[in-house]
């Protein structure tokens, strides 16, 4: 893992946003999210995000488990891609994900210890079948975000 992510997943209080954006520059990406788990209600909230357009964030601030990209990465507890969200949104994003102009899309349960505490993902301006290494990285970074999260 990225020596700079380590770094800021020790710091006190995490800055959430610089966790996010290391992630994506991780993966030459250029949006994002991160979502945390709401034990009260279920639902996914939003804590940190870059390159969702302004109408959108209502959309993604709040995300119920089972519903787009995060959603069901939660649900399925692995990781759901889409190679080009803007020509495919493989039966699970929504028809607002277009607006974010975003082709690939990566994104992955935040795990720690068997349990679920949010989500991780990142987008590409470009269409991108993402690699089982990829997948494998992203996996372990939201483990560490993850452990943080809880």
């Amino acid at each position: 893992m990225n020596p700079n992510l380590s770094s800021l997943l020790a710091a006190s209080p995490i800055d959430w946003q610089a966790v996010l954006d290391t992630a994506i520059a991780d993966f030459s990406g250029t949006t994002g999210t991160l979502h945390r788990l709401d034990p009260a209600d279920g639902l996914l909230k939003l804590v940190a995000q870059r390159g969702i357009p302004e109408k959108l964030l209502p959309m993604v601030a709040a995300i119920p488990v089972g519903k787009g990209i995060a959603g069901v990465a939660a649900e399925r507890r692995e990781p759901v891609e889409l190679c080009n969200l803007q020509v495919d949104l493989g039966g699970v994003a929504k028809e607002g994900a277009r607006a974010t102009n975003v082709q690939g899309s990566l994104a992955v349960p935040c795990l720690h210890e068997g349990a679920l505490k949010g989500t991780l993902g990142v987008g590409m301006s470009t269409p991108h079948d993402f690699t089982e290494e990829e997948k494998s990285k992203l996996m372990t970074i939201a483990a560490a975000v993850a452990a943080r999260l809880a």
